[in-house]
């Protein structure tokens, strides 16, 4: 699992069966790479979801959807290692 941000919607005319009726969103990564998971749940631009990726993304949102890239949740809050402190560089005294 990863941790990404949605960016927006994708918006296709034409897919495949098994993809006809899911929601598509543009992912973006840390480093900035990005990637297009079927999203279930109804995330929005600006939400900070994990994404499952390989044969559970399949089982994740359904057998007949045709996906190895899928949101498992959208997270409500969560903190970077840069923002929690350090205990083994805390003193007590």
């Amino acid at each position: 699992m990863e941790i990404m941000q949605v960016e927006r919607s994708l918006v296709c005319s034409r897919r495949i069966p098994g993809l006809e009726s899911v929601s598509l969103r543009v992912l973006r990564g840390a480093r900035g790479a990005r990637a297009v998971a079927v999203d279930t749940l109804g995330a929005r631009p600006g939400n900070w979801v994990f994404i499952i990726s390989g044969s559970a993304a399949r089982l994740a949102v359904g057998k007949s959807i045709l996906t190895d890239l899928s949101i498992g949740g959208i997270i409500d809050h969560w903190e970077t290692d840069a923002a929690r402190p350090d205990p083994r560089l805390q003193r007590s005294c």
